[in-house]
């Protein structure tokens, strides 16, 4: 098997899960990396056990690599994608793809022309129940879907001390929450219904309009508090917490919250199908286990195991039931496809997401944010 060499731009917090997942699929090595600055790509590489370094990524694509990953700040994506792609070289990019649909576009029409493998890392479709949920609505389990109820709950930006790169506009983009992890669970809910959001009306609400960032370094999601005088008041633009009531074309409706400021939630991705024969639900916080709703039986708890599941869904499973898989199997599972379509060299096909479900995501993103300016429902074209 020839070793498909990959290089990873951006060390932050999903940067170095990137890796832990790529390093666990066969004939697949990270050669090289990234950063911002040559001494924080040395510091960072040191810790990942990656050899070759550099401070940039112009720099990074004059290696000798088949494919590289991006998972930098927003603002980065598309410059860096379209420099990949013009070097020839396979993507895997972080979401958003970019901050406009313009540039989300562009990016599509050149991977394709370049014949590139492209992907954008919406990777809780990779939990193996989620993959079940979705084929048992194709086998006609579910029934007609009346109802979609979804949530995306995290507490990560709770207090007003609370700052990342996120809160810039200027490096994340116009929208905070919604674009950050709104976007999963509007990808995740069209992937498992088969449907399509055709309108949205939206409501955002900025809980803290003035943050304190801080004047020193200070990891995301590392829980340390700095003191007072450590810190810069700064007026935040963007969205703590938004919900987004939607228009599906079956004729029937849903609804979504998205927020960042929910205390104890770390993590929470919940998504509810009513049906017209039953409703599944599923926690992303207890990955391994859906709840499938009944009127006139009793409701049942459908556990992680292939033996259990459609011989569709166990392509994602690697272990047996009672063996459990969390978060860093869906990054392995995804990316096992996306190599495999590499190595086709062919995107025919293909599960995984890509650029292409990428510029859908922008789509909804912009159209959620006309919404909540106007304050009316915005048709999604």
């Amino acid at each position: 098997m020839d070793i498909i060499k990959v290089g990873v731009a951006g060390l932050g917090f999903i940067g170095p899960a990137h890796i832990e997942a790529l390093r666990r699929i066969p004939g697949i090595k990270v050669v090289a990396v990234s950063e911002h600055t040559e001494e924080l790509a040395r510091i960072k590489a040191e810790q990942l056990g990656v050899e070759t370094f550099h401070g940039s990524i112009e720099n990074l694509l004059k290696e000798n690599i088949d494919a590289v990953h991006l998972c930098t700040p927003n603002n980065l994506h598309f410059e860096m994608a379209r420099k990949a792609l013009e070097a020839g070289k396979h993507v895997v990019c972080e979401k958003p793809l970019a901050t406009t649909i313009d540039e989300g576009k562009e990016l599509l029409e050149l991977a394709n022309k370049k014949g590139l493998i492209h992907a954008v890392h919406f990777n809780i479709r990779y939990y193996p129940l989620v993959r079940q949920m979705k084929v048992m609505r194709e086998k006609g389990e579910l029934g007609e879907i009346y109802s979609i109820v979804g949530s995306y709950l995290q507490d990560w930006l709770f207090y007003a001390t609370d700052y990342n790169w996120r809160l810039e506009p200027e490096l994340s983009g116009k929208s905070k929450a919604v674009a950050d992890i709104g976007s999963h669970l509007m990808d995740l809910l069209e992937y498992i219904s088969g449907l399509k959001i055709t309108e949205v009306m939206a409501d955002f609400n900025t809980i803290h309009p003035t943050r304190k960032k801080p004047l020193k370094p200070v990891e995301t999601f590392s829980g340390k508090m700095l003191k007072p005088e450590d810190y810069a008041d700064v007026p935040i633009s963007t969205e703590d917490y938004a919900t987004v009531m939607l228009r599906f074309n079956n004729g029937n409706k849903g609804v979504i919250t998205v927020s960042q400021v929910d205390a104890g939630r770390k993590n929470r991705l919940s998504i509810e199908l009513s049906g017209s024969k039953e409703t599944y639900a599923w926690c992303s916080e207890s990955p391994n286990e859906m709840w499938i709703g009944k009127r006139d039986i009793a409701n049942r708890i459908l556990m992680r195991d292939p033996s259990l599941f459609h011989q569709e869904s166990t392509s994602i499973v690697s272990f047996p039931g009672g063996h459990n898989e969390g978060f860093p199997d869906t990054s392995k599972q995804m990316f096992s496809e996306v190599y495999d379509a590499i190595r086709k060299g062919t995107m025919e096909g293909a599960k995984f997401p890509t650029f292409e479900d990428g510029l859908r995501e922008l789509i909804l993103c912009e159209r959620i944010m006309e919404s909540n300016e106007k304050q009316r429902w915005v048709k999604v074209e």
